[in-house]
């Protein structure tokens, strides 16, 4: 430790320790926890408590009056398990009884801060960081602590109760630590004494009538097995199977969520791992035994194992069809329903399953969530490497379409059940969103072309229909385009295939209407809609003559004037895609006031006076793909645009807008610069000769990139000092050293400019910066401390020092313990 910090220690501690100081921060308690943590990793805990004794009288102190503060209390028994985590350390304080004081039933207890769920953690806690040596083993027995970690299991606080189950776990560890499982497998086997009691609770709750102390006990066991995976692990399953298997006896199952993440957690341990576990046969009862609802879970965990019988995998992917084979069962057979003869492909040979329909007629809440798990849980797995071995990509496309013409009222039921389902299903926004979410996955696979067009058909539906809510719309536009770009890669070419030209022509004037909704949510989702399928398909030719005959263009346009800020950035967007393309509108005529600017000056004029940051963040991600591309709008004068783009800019109260606008300045800048000389490089025809630095020097001032950069390089916010740091870098690279310019170093110009810089960092931005000529820029770039100032800006927000001198100064400093100005006030 260090010496000035064992200087400080006593006076900190008789600060603890005094009841009339309040310490009140603790935050400052939990770094000191953490710095004592660090110093005992590094070093004796023994020769630190011998070199300073008031650790221990402060630990002492916790004993001494019940009225002890929480917060004190609750610190104490943390930093007493840290040094008592080393085991000559732990004979130490055992010596004195003193950790048998602070974790005993003599102790804590029986105070009324026990009451506080701060000082049951900070018990629990301590005990954790003590329980790292056969020592600490013994100890729990004899002070009596294990009846109070069974007794926190049930905890009234969650907090206090999950780190209980994990300080069980973690003694069950240790005490069966190095232990032969053949030894712990014998029906005398030879148990130790702290591991007994352990499983004693267990088999205890295991058997108790109450659903919490089962609750309690699964939880540990799903800990235990997932944390632990050595050998004794089987030993102790074998104990326990029984009790845990009587479970599912039961009518209901108790506990069914605890029990899948129980069986879940010991089907991915290797030590359950091997084929002819009994584990498999376990899981397989228990996926029959639970309802259809508490079963899907378990069987999505058993699908994305990697290591699993296969036929245990066919029942759990049966689980997960079931319902969809339930809807379209009762969407297409009439009136015997019952006999669950299911469409050819989505079962595999499974029997009816009463149970499963029940639920789906149940209620629309039970259907509802049948429907969205099972769904949920398909999409998961499509994508999976070691997912199903037959997927029936066919009959979930229709299964998936039957859903939603059931719950936009378009079925057609032809038996009673089915008419009972629709009515259920009728409007049901919930399982819309998560069958047009699994519809889109489906897209990923292949289908029969009836399957496609009858998805393009639904899809077109819910787009067209007034009842869709925004949300549905939303998800019924992702799911579009999803289709129409597989469909596409299907036919071999980006372009829209034969089968989704005719489906274009009916979904722009569908989009048209959705572009002018009352409702701001839906005009954004045909908008993002829009930008994507154009960014897909704008240089297509069959995709360009169905937009150019659509309004779709000038709608978006007129978009740009929305009164919904989001709205607007979106139109942006999709205006930026359309322009880069050549498709964006031009309209004429008196009703359009701004008829005669052209679309850059439209969206220089959101830049500069769009009172929302959404649009002009949006504006300039369309400036620089713009630049990037050689966007034909962008050749026209672009000297003069720049300067004003940079003018704006750099007053702009966003800081996202400041950084993208410094995204602009390093493409323009890399675009005049061009590509740097390599001496390795073949030589190729001459292109344009390279623009001497001068020169590109005088068109960054003209355009005022200069004085962006200079200005962003102090900003008050982080990222843009960054970006601006990199990219006077990046100049000083390509300029400085070749230019041939010795700069101007003392001169007025350089004094003033160089002036200026310092008033801005000091935060006087007023200040003009002068005339940035060539010279008196390359003298300032090198000048300037650009690679410190790189590294500065680099650290994070709270680089000041935190050592833990500064940190005791400064809890001294709180209580005036200390004379004069030794506060270190970070």
């Amino acid at each position: 430790m260090d010496p000035e910090c064992s200087r400080l220690l006593p006076a900190l501690c008789a600060v603890l320790a005094d009841p009339r100081q309040l310490v009140t921060d603790d935050t400052c308690l939990e770094k000191l926890l953490d710095w004592f943590k660090t110093v005992t990793e590094a070093e004796s805990s023994l020769l630190l408590l011998e070199e300073n004794p008031c650790l221990v009288d402060l630990l002492s102190h916790a004993l001494k009056f019940q009225d002890v503060s929480s917060r004190i209390l609750s610190f104490s028994l943390r930093l007493a398990g840290i040094f008592a985590a080393q085991e000559n350390c732990f004979q130490y304080l055992q010596q004195g009884e003193l950790l048998l004081g602070l974790f005993g039933e003599a102790g804590p207890l029986g105070f009324p801060a026990w009451n506080v769920p701060s000082v049951r953690s900070g018990w629990i806690q301590g005990l954790c960081s003590l329980a790292q040596h056969p020592s600490a083993e013994q100890f729990l027995i004899e002070c009596g602590a294990m009846d109070t970690i069974f007794s926190l299991q049930g905890d009234s606080s969650l907090f206090v109760a999950s780190a209980a189950s994990q300080l069980l776990v973690q003694v069950l560890g240790l005490s069966l630590q190095g232990r032969a499982t053949l030894q712990l497998g014998l029906p005398d086997g030879d148990w130790p004494s702290c591991a007994q009691s352990i499983v004693g609770y267990l088999e205890e709750s295991l058997r108790s009538e109450a659903t919490p102390q089962v609750t309690q006990a699964l939880k540990v066991l799903t800990t235990m097995f997932g944390r632990c995976h050595q050998p004794w692990t089987e030993a102790l399953w074998m104990r326990l199977s029984p009790l845990v298997v009587c479970l599912l006896e039961k009518d209901p199952v108790p506990t069914a969520h605890s029990l899948v993440d129980l069986f879940l957690s010991m089907a991915r341990s290797p030590v359950f791992g091997s084929s002819d576990c009994d584990l498999w046969v376990t899981l397989a009862q228990t996926l029959s035994r639970l309802s259809p609802m508490q079963a899907g879970p378990l069987a999505l965990g058993i699908l994305k194992l990697h290591v699993c019988p296969q036929a245990l995998r066919t029942q759990a992917f049966d689980v997960l069809l079931l319902p969809l084979a339930c809807v379209l069962e009762a969407a297409a057979q009439p009136p015997g329903f019952r006999s669950c003869v299911y469409p050819p492909g989505l079962l595999d040979g499974t029997g009816s399953s009463l149970a499963m329909a029940d639920a789906l007629l149940a209620s629309t809440s039970s259907c509802a969530g049948l429907l969205c798990q099972s769904l949920a849980h398909l999409g998961e797995l499509q994508p999976l490497p070691h997912g199903p071995r037959l997927w029936p990509q066919a009959p979930l496309l229709k299964a998936t379409v039957t859903t939603l013409c059931f719950c936009s009222g378009s079925a057609v039921p032809v038996s009673s059940v089915g008419g009972r389902l629709c009515r259920i299903l009728a409007g049901c926004v919930r399982v819309q969103r998560a069958a047009l979410d699994f519809l889109g996955t489906l897209s990923q696979g292949t289908g029969p072309q009836e399957s496609v067009m009858q998805v393009f058909a639904i899809l077109l539906e819910y787009l067209r229909s007034p009842e869709s809510s925004p949300t549905v719309l939303k998800k019924a536009f992702q799911a579009t385009l999803r289709w129409l770009l597989s469909t596409s890669k299907v036919c071999g070419s980006n372009d829209p295939g034969c089968h989704t030209q005719p489906f274009l022509r009916e979904l722009f004037p569908v989009m048209q209407k959705r572009l002018c909704n009352p409702c701001w949510e839906v005009r954004d989702s045909a908008l993002e809609f829009l930008t994507h399928l154009t960014a897909h398909w704008e240089g297509q030719p069959g995709f360009r003559q169905a937009l150019l005959a659509s309004d779709m263009p000038e709608l978006a346009q007129q978009l740009l004037q929305d009164p919904e800020a989001y709205v607007r950035a979106s139109a942006v967007a999709a205006m930026g895609q359309l322009a880069s393309q050549g498709l964006h509108a031009t309209p004429t005529g008196p009703e359009h006031p701004g008829a005669q600017q052209s679309l850059l000056q439209e969206l220089l004029h959101i830049l500069s006076t769009d009172s929302e940051g959404f649009p002009r963040r949006a504006v300039m991600q369309v400036f620089t793909r713009w630049l990037q591309d050689g966007h034909t709008a962008m050749a026209e004068d672009l000297e003069q645009f720049m300067a004003r783009v940079f003018q704006v800019v750099s007053r702009d109260l966003d800081w996202e807008v400041r950084v993208q606008g410094l995204e602009l300045a390093r493409v323009f800048l890399a675009q005049t610069l061009g590509p740097p000389d390599c001496p390795y490089a073949v030589a190729l025809p001459a292109a344009a000769p390279p623009i001497p630095p001068i020169e590109v020097l005088r068109t960054l001032g003209r355009v005022q990139l200069l004085e962006f950069a200079f200005r962003a390089l102090f900003d008050c916010d982080r990222p843009v000092a960054q970006k601006s740091c990199d990219l006077l870098l990046l100049l000083r690279a390509r300029t400085a050293p070749d230019s041939g310019l010795q700069g101007a170093g003392g001169g007025p110009d350089t004094a003033t400019v160089e002036a200026a810089l310092r008033a801005w960092q000091a935060g006087e931005q007023g200040q003009p910066l002068g005339e940035l000529v060539p010279e008196v820029v390359v003298a300032v770039l090198r000048a300037l401390d650009l690679e410190g100032l790189q590294a500065t800006l680099a650290q994070s927000s709270d680089h000041v020092e935190q050592s833990p001198r500064s940190l005791l100064q400064d809890m001294l400093a709180t209580v005036g313990a200390l004379g004069g100005h030794e506060a270190d006030c970070y």
